[in-house]
């Protein structure tokens, strides 16, 4: 099994961030996880409204998620479990998570109202 790539804090780009939560599919996952406090599979995050995502696709978009440093994923045997690394951003771009989580919120009309935080 390959390794899976986390960038130390340090190495964290805004632009790798904002690439990842450019896409509204991963925006979605990554306010599921912060809702959620830890995804641990795919099928959990599959169906997305009225859509359906395949697995492959999830995978793809949980290792831009992953390599931009906005989630840590660990395997537990078969799975693997997503975690939030809002802490650590917020404190490298204090305010940049929030922005881009709430303005998701406003345009979709989710419940997520204001981001503070997991």
């Amino acid at each position: 099994m390959r390794p899976l790539v986390h960038p130390a804090m340090a190495d964290v780009r805004p632009e790798a961030i904002l690439h990842a939560l450019s896409d509204p599919v991963r925006a979605a996952i990554f306010a599921r996880i912060l809702r959620t406090g830890c995804v641990e599979a795919c099928s959990a995050v599959s169906a997305l409204g009225d859509r359906v995502i395949p697995k492959s696709s999830l995978s793809s978009h949980f290792k831009v998620l992953r390599e931009a440093g906005l989630i840590r994923s660990e395997r537990h045997g078969v799975e693997m479990r997503n975690h939030s690394r809002w802490d650590e951003v917020q404190a490298r771009f204090p305010g940049l998570l929030p922005a881009i989580i709430n303005a998701y919120a406003a345009e979709s009309g989710t419940e997520a109202g204001t981001a503070t935080g997991p």
